[in-house]
């Protein structure tokens, strides 16, 4: 589930509208009252005096059921009819429970409900009865939120328009309450795994915050995201690398170094934030210079707030001019950043930019740091609480790994069903790692996609030799490696280098013969001989047959993905272990060596993440029996598309010390 959801469960009057909808709009997501769905069939069969529910059912295909779900303004109608207010009277209040516990209307409604949560772009918060157990199971947080009687009655009184006293909603609320409590699945029934909060001694602004908080404590806000645009070569990634505090984004004096819109994370006074750096935007692009307009242009759709960067030395240029006009029309909000002011001359020259009509230009150097300071004060306080981009919580972080132009970004633009990374036919074209955020095979997947690494002797300049480091750093943060091989070419001395930095790491790993569409029968057999040949040390490694570009058998990539991280992180019970092995040397004893038959004395996994066993024996072991393990703990446990590590330990001066 890509969407983060609340779910708000509890009894009629807790206070879960008022909630849910603080909630939305101050994570700027939208919201959904499930309980007002069932008001408007309720409204319907009142309103053309059917019980049925295959006649309701067939009126609501007439009148459709359609919600708007803005936080600030949620209406709700039946066909062309906003019954907004008329669903809160008390005579589809009194009605309500009996329509919504018949099971084809829940069932109908079940899909309009799943329908508006998946269309919410970012998050939403759902609230009503049930939520938590039956409509979205699998929310990312769970609220029970009730109060006592008292308080229940007077907060459904206010929101009922006619003269009704508050024993009589109360006689309505427990009225309906022990008609929930007889249906199969009660409404009122809490999920396991939902946070409890009692509402009745609480304002609203304390529920919100309670809440709040725990969203926080399991990272389900979305950090803020700043695209940094500018014309070619005007210190973007330098001041990408002041503010991030680090080298990470590529800088050369050569225009043109950065291509993808690459993301790093950010932290100044407390606040986390996302920093887009994006290649240098031009009028009239061409060749690959067009497809790096278009991602910087993206970059300014997907973000919340744009640092507008100018070189302050050259002043504003035409193209300056033309990109001003491209960011008044996303109607973001964007500071205007004077870069390379490093001393008082250039600050009187940068003063003309206020001429841009974007109001103070922020003075700065981002090669020495003059100024960052005071923008950064500035960045943090337009940022919005919440932003669009989920936070890492957990999700698998896969690295695509290969040799430069084998289809790593067209793969994972196949995987994405979009273009998310640059393709080009031209070698190299990705340079740094770039993180992406793709749902394909019913799970979401962080995918690392790299540079293509080139041979340490052929790198013909620093930005090769750089995007080489980040690819290697990218693998150490990722858990699975997923090598792309171009199945079209022969094997090459690189590819098996990849491969062995991969398994080096210590990550799982996954072989992804890519452009297999290309290959005819004859290629076929050539092929599978080069693997034979040249990977007989990886028989283990995960397999896929794929094409990128047309993106044939793409679906085989996520169990692959699933069996190696499995594999990965498997344990092996201590006592199944040593039975194994037991056995295992019963049958095959080690090697006798110096005259000398080692004593196998017992094993333990030591770690996972990769598998990683140690054996203790009374002698020095051969390596080639330290194989012989490994390839039977396979045979025997699994592990397909992860390193398995044996080490042997010998125990023999613990045993002599202790006989003395």
């Amino acid at each position: 589930m890509s969407t983060v959801v609340i779910a708000i469960d509890g009894p009629s009057g807790s206070g879960k509208s008022s909630t849910a909808r603080a909630i939305a709009q101050r994570a700027n997501w939208k919201y959904l009252d499930t309980g007002a769905l069932y008001r408007a069939i309720t409204w319907l069969a009142l309103q053309e005096n059917i019980t049925d529910p295959a006649l309701i059912i067939a009126a609501l295909e007439k009148r459709p059921i359609s919600f708007n779900s803005d936080p600030i303004e949620p209406r709700i109608f039946v066909g062309e009819t906003d019954v907004t207010a008329d669903i809160r009277s008390a005579r589809v209040t009194d009605q309500v429970s009996i329509y919504s516990a018949i099971p084809e209307l829940r069932a109908f409604l079940l899909d309009i409900q799943h329908q508006i949560i998946s269309n919410a772009p970012h998050g939403i918060v759902v609230e009503g009865r049930d939520i938590g157990t039956v409509v979205v199971p699998d929310a990312q947080l769970k609220i029970f939120l009730y109060a006592d009687l008292e308080q229940r009655a007077l907060r459904r009184e206010r929101e009922i328009a006619e003269d009704i006293s508050a024993s009589d909603v109360a006689q309505s609320l427990v009225n309906r309450d022990e008609i929930d409590s007889t249906r199969k699945i009660s409404p009122l029934k809490m999920a396991d795994d939902a946070l409890e909060i009692d509402s009745t001694a609480l304002d609203l602004p304390e529920v919100v915050e309670v809440i709040w908080q725990w969203a926080k404590s399991r990272k389900l806000l979305g950090l803020p995201k700043v695209a940094v645009i500018g014309r070619p070569n005007v210190g973007k990634s330098t001041l990408v690398n002041r503010i991030i505090g680090r080298r990470e984004a590529i800088v050369e004096d050569t225009p043109g170094v950065t291509r993808d819109r690459v993301k790093y994370e950010a932290e100044w006074n407390g606040r986390t934030f996302l920093l887009i750096d994006t290649g240098g935007w031009e009028v009239k692009p061409e060749g690959i210079s067009e497809k790096i307009t278009a991602g910087a242009e993206l970059a300014i759709a997907e973000s919340d707030l744009v640092l507008f960067v100018v070189d302050a030395q050259v002043g504003a240029l035409d193209e300056d001019e033309s990109l001003l006009t491209l960011l008044r029309k996303s109607l973001k909000k964007v500071i205007l950043v004077a870069n390379k002011v490093d001393g008082t001359s250039e600050e009187n020259n940068a003063h003309a930019l206020w001429n841009l009509g974007l109001g103070e230009p922020r003075f700065l150097s981002a090669l020495h740091g003059r100024g960052s300071g005071d923008l950064l004060d500035l960045l943090v306080k337009e940022l919005p609480e919440v932003g669009s981009e989920p936070i890492d919580d957990g999700y698998r972080r896969i690295a695509l790994l290969g040799r430069p132009n084998v289809g790593k970004s067209s793969l994972l633009n196949a995987l994405a069903g979009e273009a998310r990374v640059l393709v080009d036919d031209v070698a190299g074209t990705t340079r740094d790692p770039v993180d992406e955020l793709i749902e394909f095979g019913g799970t979401t997947w962080r995918f690392i996609d790299t540079a293509g690494i080139r041979k340490k002797a052929k790198f013909d300049s620093g930005t090769d030799y750089y995007a080489s480091l980040r690819t290697e750093a990218a693998l150490e943060r990722a858990e699975v490696a997923v090598i792309i091989l171009d199945a079209s070419a022969p094997l090459t001395e690189q590819d098996l280098r990849i491969i062995t930095m991969a398994e080096e790491s210590g990550r799982a790993m996954v072989l992804v013969m890519n452009k297999w569409d290309l290959m005819d029968e004859e290629r076929q057999i050539q092929f599978e001989k080069e693997l034979e040949r040249n990977l007989e040390r990886y028989p283990w490694a995960q397999r896929v047959n794929l094409s990128a570009k047309t993106g044939w058998h793409r679906d085989r990539l996520a169990p692959a993905l699933r069996t190696a991280l499995a594999s990965w992180e498997y344990r092996v019970p201590t006592s199944k272990l040593n039975s194994f092995l037991g056995a295992l040397v019963s049958a095959t004893p080690p090697p006798v060596r110096g005259g000398k038959q080692p004593k196998i004395r017992f094993a333990t996994q030591a770690s996972i993440s990769p598998p990683k066993f140690v054996v203790f024996a009374s002698e020095w072991v051969e390596p080639s029996y330290r194989r012989f393990i490994e390839r039977r703990l396979r045979e025997e446990f699994g592990f397909q598309g992860s390193p398995v590590e044996v080490a042997i330990k010998v125990r023999e001066k613990v045993e002599r010390s202790r006989n003395a």
